[in-house]
């Protein structure tokens, strides 16, 4: 069985059972997020990757997306869980609910998205019309069941804006006009890269603050910080509960 990759984003560290750091490999587009971690999880082979690095030291603008992505390839990984904090846009929304994003918008810029080199006179021109992988999903939904925090919540657009600083409340008017219910800083150009690398990709998405303009007063930057400590031992579970699940159905 192919191993499963999880990009741990801002409110996910390491879980314990991945204690073997594999040996730094170089990639086609220079140096990776950090070290990839690996160990079992539920009879799975899991590898874990920090996507803003440890310590955290790349913002969501400056990640190489394509150095990440192509490293878990490397190692195996056929399926991707991405973590990535969000802010709530929809008015049912509320910190501490969990969605699984069924699909985004990019209004990121200047970011390397696709793995095509300058040189290459290869167009790698791909349907990108679903972005989230559909079983991948399913899986996320099912292991997500019995969430404590909030509400799981099955499907959501997520807007992926360009960062760090969090967005106006024009903005935020304008990202829900186009449909957006969700807003992060992490999954573009990841998800287009995981697609274009032919790798199962979806996301798990803890709402930790509303966006600006729908909450009472600005972001608040340390409540933000709590809620993603009071999550990340649910996103552990729900992590060892999809490992038990593709491993129990065998997915490739």
């Amino acid at each position: 069985m192919s191993a499963i990759g999880i990009i741990g984003g801002s409110g996910l560290k390491r879980p314990s059972e991945l204690e073997t750091s594999i040996e730094d490999l170089a990639t086609p587009f220079g140096e990776a997020s950090g070290p990839i971690h690996q160990g079992v999880i539920a009879g799975r082979e899991v590898i874990f990757l920090p996507r803003h690095g440890v310590p955290r030291r790349f913002a969501p603008h400056s990640v190489n997306y394509r150095a990440n992505l192509w490293k878990l390839k490397a190692c195996s990984v056929r399926q991707v869980i991405a973590l990535s904090c969000v802010g709530a846009i929809r008015p049912d929304l509320h910190p501490g609910d969990l969605v699984v994003p069924n699909q985004l918008i990019d209004y990121t810029y200047g970011r390397k998205n696709s793995l095509d080199l300058e040189d290459d006179a290869h167009t790698g021109h791909f349907d990108f019309s679903e972005p989230f992988t559909l079983h991948l999903r399913d899986m996320l939904l099912f292991a997500g069941q019995g969430v404590q925090s909030g509400r799981l919540v099955d499907a959501g657009c997520y807007g992926v804006t360009q960062g760090p600083r969090f967005e106006t409340e024009a903005e935020i008017r304008r990202l829900g006009r186009d449909g957006c219910d969700i807003v992060g800083m992490t999954l573009m150009p990841e998800a287009s890269l995981a697609r274009e690398l032919g790798l199962s990709y979806a996301a798990l998405c803890p709402v930790v603050n509303m966006a600006a303009g729908c909450g009472d007063g600005a972001v608040d930057i340390e409540a933000l910080l709590a809620l993603m400590a009071v999550f990340e031992p649910e996103l552990l579970a729900v992590v060892r509960r999809i490992c038990e699940t593709l491993t129990m159905r065998s997915e490739v």
